[in-house]
């Protein structure tokens, strides 16, 4: 009978599923997000309760056998939330395991190459959000952005942030998966909103006066120092993909 392991979506939640499958030596087995589960009567199904402990040892042993950078490409593949990359994530672990020496550049396999595919897609998405992010001044101190990345890459980004602005108080917040982080000049923690209780920085009446003064001027400056005979919007949009506009004052109307 077909197993399939249900787990709760998060990384430490498909380590230690991983961790069950070879506990159980079910190397066949599914991995799936319970929202993705079709009920089947013909399917044994396990609930995997997620466990730091388990998750700390799987994590601790991938960074030894598939190598630092193949690990990391694994979890990069997995923050692309792309249905069924768990499967794809399991039979890289399996095969890692399975050889001697494994090397993360081994594009004969093909979820080798998947998961490099996929891992540097992320990548890409990682570098756009930490260039293209804009803060903007609230009332009450703090630097916020909004972001709505094709990928899950807060986690990726938060190291990038916390260096450089380590002066200020600033929140990063992802709409599309509602959820974010606040660094509040010490550490970094994570922060859910309900629906509710959450603003869009778009409210203007949210920003601090200094804020709206400063994005005028900016928006000015561009716009003088914009010579239009010069404009290759083909080798603009190459360099900045239109759908990251929406994070440049420059680009916003008005």
């Amino acid at each position: 009978m077909e197993a399939i392991y249900l787990y709760d979506g998060t990384f430490e939640g498909f380590l230690t599923t991983v961790y069950q499958v070879f506990e159980e030596k079910q190397y066949k087995a599914k991995i799936v997000k319970p929202k993705h589960y079709q009920p089947d009567m013909f399917v044994n199904t396990t609930d995997i309760v997620t466990d730091l402990l388990k998750a700390k040892r799987v994590w601790r042993s991938l960074n030894l056998k598939a190598t630092k950078m193949g690990a990391n490409q694994l979890r990069k593949a997995f923050l692309s939330e792309i249905k069924g990359i768990e499967n794809v994530l399991l039979r890289y672990i399996i095969y890692a395991y399975s050889t001697e020496s494994f090397v993360n550049i081994d594009y004969s396999n093909k979820d080798v190459l998947r998961v490099s595919q996929i891992a540097q897609m992320v990548g890409r998405e990682k570098h756009r959000m930490e260039a293209f992010v804009r803060f903007k001044l609230t009332k009450d101190g703090y630097y916020f952005a909004e972001i709505a990345p094709d990928f899950n890459v807060i986690p990726l980004i938060e190291k990038h942030f916390k260096d450089r602005y380590a002066d200020q108080q600033w929140v990063i917040y992802d709409k599309k998966r509602k959820y974010g982080i606040h660094y509040d000049l010490q550490k970094v923690h994570t922060i859910v909103f309900e629906d509710t209780n959450y603003q869009s920085t778009d409210d203007i009446s949210l920003l601090d006066e200094s804020e709206t003064e400063y994005q005028k001027l900016w928006k000015d400056y561009f716009d003088s120092t914009n010579i239009e005979s010069r404009k290759n919007m083909k080798l603009h949009k190459r360099h900045v993909p239109k759908r990251y506009w929406r994070y440049l004052s420059e680009k916003q109307p008005g």
